[in-house]
């Protein structure tokens, strides 16, 4: 008889046909839960009245091109009453299901690598994370926050340490707590304070999912060990081995069960409750199978092996200490391992030892019927070590790679990682990659800086575009219960500039322009009035049509020589003619700059063309056909320019503070939620890189534009935690317009 408080087999599942990777308890129907697979489907579990208490597959979900990680509900609302069903994948793409249909109602796209991880939030938001280092916040079908760790705004607020391998998975206990697991085989609980404030050890490999019960009184762990472990009152009460070697997922359904899924496709549900456990003769089968697996010793699941220290079959006469524990006899030549069970008060095989780390009669590895020198289990990230690795040493290590990468359907991408883990681990050699060059080609003394109408040893671009020329500054009489700042709807342009120093620079570099992009004198002659004419408003002559072609047609002139035409079309995009003309004259024109200046502005370009990639867009908003382009191509545009938030460069920070700010002026009094979450998710990265306090006023200003007089963005911006990141400059004094404006953003936060 089991004890009150044991898990039995309720019921096998089948019907995925590889790895069952993620599990979600259902909202609706009721008792329900979904399933995401390696077989590239998603599937909803609802539980039929059969004498075997099973469940039946009532959905079937696909639309992935390559295997299903994680999944998620979506709570109901008043647009999809029975909620929606999330699901991530190897192909970089988030699903997103209705129970009406099987293909998706929508894709989310914009992560570059597998979606691992999914869940719900406040405002219909979802929040996914991916092996690309990132975590994304979607709303409404569109990408608007970046975030990751324990993060409020795009700001880290809390970094957790003490796991000593990659963590693996979450479980929120409340607001004040919640559980981490490992890689390192342990589980912490942790307060949201940054305290860890136990450690759970049991399991004896990597930690794949956890999960919680609804009181908050215990939790489920799984994991590479072949194992379900239930945990009550601190310590891990039941062990529950599988006949398969990775429990990947876990979750708690509504009646108290639990369900697994395992590498061998199939979902396993267990119950306490005895009506609903598995008959006598489907628990006796379910033994029988797990006694039948054969355990590899060099997962070290069951430490080191000495075959002639091993004790007989006498051995199982004692009872255990605990339940879980193993031991292992020697049956003839084999070594067998055995499971106490508290709840039976017995000893269950739970599989046969095959290739004890002692025996010595064969240095190779048998896989799939051949022998090898090596068997490496590898695991990338959410990969996970059921992919088995064979090697020989004579093999090729990179083309090795090359085959496990196609025969996984992983991602090319991984090819060095995986290479060198062969080469390292067989012991071979790497070779040590070059230095990379730190030279600055314009940063030298007495040379011409981009977008700079001052000397050299001058700060560029920090003069203060709402008092004109010279540095602002802040009468101390000033109460801060007058906003001055914000909300601020004109937009901030980039005026600064020296024509004469512009265009000594294009003809030096057109001196040494490859033969197909060297200017003629008359083209020279050309683009020297234009700029001309732009930087005079006074001037008789407005820019041509001849000449304004020519300026565009310069702009793609080879990156590295490029930046002084580009620093003429900052100045010419303010002139009314050029703004038309570029930005809209022919919807393509406007099109074709925005993506001309993103090209520019990729991470791994050029500092000088990134930030005058930066100021043009900034200038394009001072016409009104520049404003409207930039808001039709605002998610692209603000995505590509969160990307430059890392670069060490108060210039390029600066530019990026403006742009934000142009975008949160033009936004404001518009109800579109969706571009004002954006606005705030650049912001708030850009805040947590950006040490110029120019920059950082500007940032602020464009918070508090984004929220001003709307209770919606103020919401949002009070739920992701903008108050507390931003309070941190209310003390600000040099300049003290970033501490008035901190703490007017704060007086309208509260």
């Amino acid at each position: 008889m089991a004890s009150p408080n044991s898990y039995k087999l309720s019921c096998s599942i089948p019907g995925h046909e590889m790895d069952v990777r993620g599990l979600a308890a259902a909202i609706f129907p009721d008792g329900a839960f979904m399933s995401v697979s390696r077989d590239r489907t998603g599937r909803v579990w609802v539980p039929n009245s059969s004498p075997d208490r099973g469940f039946t597959e009532m959905h079937c979900m696909t639309g992935h091109e390559n295997f299903v990680s994680c999944v998620c509900i979506i709570a109901p609302s008043d647009t999809y009453p029975r909620g929606l069903i999330a699901t991530g994948g190897n192909d970089h793409n988030i699903c997103v299901f209705t129970l009406d249909q099987p293909q998706p109602l929508f894709t989310l796209k914009g992560h570059k690598n597998t979606v691992c991880a999914l869940s719900s939030g406040k405002f219909g938001t979802l929040l996914s994370g991916s092996w690309d280092t990132t975590a994304k916040v979607w709303l409404n079908e569109k990408f608007v926050l970046f975030t990751i760790k324990l993060w409020k705004a795009g700001r880290c607020e809390k970094t957790f340490t003490g796991h000593e391998d990659c963590v693996r998975g979450l479980a929120v206990v409340s607001d004040l707590e919640f559980f981490s697991c490992s890689n390192d085989a342990t589980i912490r609980r942790w307060l949201v304070t940054g305290e860890c404030v136990q450690v759970y050890y049991s399991h004896t490999n990597y930690i794949y999912s956890l999960a919680v019960f609804p009181n908050g009184q215990g939790f489920v762990s799984t994991g590479e060990d072949r194992t379900l472990r239930i945990w009550k009152q601190g310590d891990c009460q039941q062990t529950i081995r599988l006949p398969a070697q990775s429990v990947w997922c876990c979750c708690i359904l509504p009646n108290g069960d639990i369900a697994v899924g395992a590498s061998d496709g199939l979902i396993r549900v267990f119950t306490e409750v005895e009506d609903r456990m598995a008959s006598p003769q489907d628990l006796q089968a379910f033994e029988d199978e797990l006694s039948k697996t054969t355990i590899d010793p060099k997962t070290g699941d069951l430490g080191d092996i000495k075959m002639e220290d091993l004790p007989g079959r006498e051995h199982l006469e004692e009872p255990g200490n605990r339940d879980g524990q193993t031991r292992l006899i020697k049956e003839g030549q084999n070594v067998e391992a055995y499971q106490w069970s508290v709840a039976d008060s017995r000893w269950m095989k739970i599989g046969d030892v095959v290739g004890g780390s002692n025996q010595q009669t064969s240095k190779k590895v048998n896989y799939e019927g051949k022998e090898y020198d090596f068997v490496f289990t590898i695991d990338i990230n959410e990969g996970g070590p059921s992919m088995k690795l064979p090697y020989n040493v004579t093999d090729d290590p990179w083309l090795t790679a090359h085959n496990f990468l196609q025969k996984n359907e992983l991602s090319p991408m991984f090819l060095d990682q995986v290479a060198n883990f062969i080469i390292e681990n067989t012991k071979g050699h790497t070779l040590g990659a070059a230095a990379p060059s730190a030279a600055d080609p314009f940063t030298g003394t007495g040379r011409y800086i981009p977008g700079s109408g001052t000397p050299t040893g001058a700060p560029v671009g920090v003069a203060d575009p709402f008092t004109g020329e010279g540095a602002y500054s802040s009468a101390a009489s000033r109460q801060t219960s007058t906003n001055i700042y914000f909300p601020k709807t004109d937009s901030v342009t980039f005026e600064q500039a020296n024509a004469t120093q512009i265009m000594a620079k294009l003809k030096e570099l057109n001196g040494g322009a490859p033969g197909e992009y060297r200017l003629s004198e008359e083209v020279l002659e050309s683009l020297e009035k234009l700029l001309v004419s732009v930087c005079n408003p006074c001037a008789s002559e407005q820019p041509t049509t001849e000449q304004i072609s020519l300026l565009w047609k310069t702009s793609h002139w080879p990156e590295d020589i490029v930046f002084p035409v580009l620093d003429i079309l900052r100045l010419a995009v303010r002139h009314p003619q050029v703004n038309d003309s570029l930005c809209g004259g022919d919807a393509d024109d406007g099109v074709a700059l925005c993506n001309h200046l993103l090209s520019l502005m990729k991470p791994q370009g050029r500092p000088a063309n990134q930030m005058l990639a930066l100021r043009i867009l900034c200038n394009c908003f001072s016409g009104w056909r520049g404003r409207s382009l930039l808001l039709a191509q605002r998610e692209a545009v603000l995505s590509h320019a969160a990307d430059l938030c890392s670069v060490c460069n108060k210039n390029i920070h600066i530019a990026l503070a403006t742009l934000v700010l142009n975008y949160a002026g033009s936004l404001h009094g518009q109800p579109d939620l969706e571009a004002k979450a954006q606005c705030l998710s650049v912001a708030s990265a850009a805040l947590e890189s950006v040490q110029d306090k120019e920059a950082v006023f500007r940032l602020l200003v464009a918070l508090g534009t984004t929220v001003a007089s709307d209770q919606t963005a103020q919401d949002l911006a009070k739920s992701l935690g903008v108050m507390s990141q931003i309070a941190k400059y209310t003390s600000v004094t040099d300049p003290a317009k970033v501490g008035e404006c901190c703490q007017l953003g704060l007086h309208v936060l509260q």
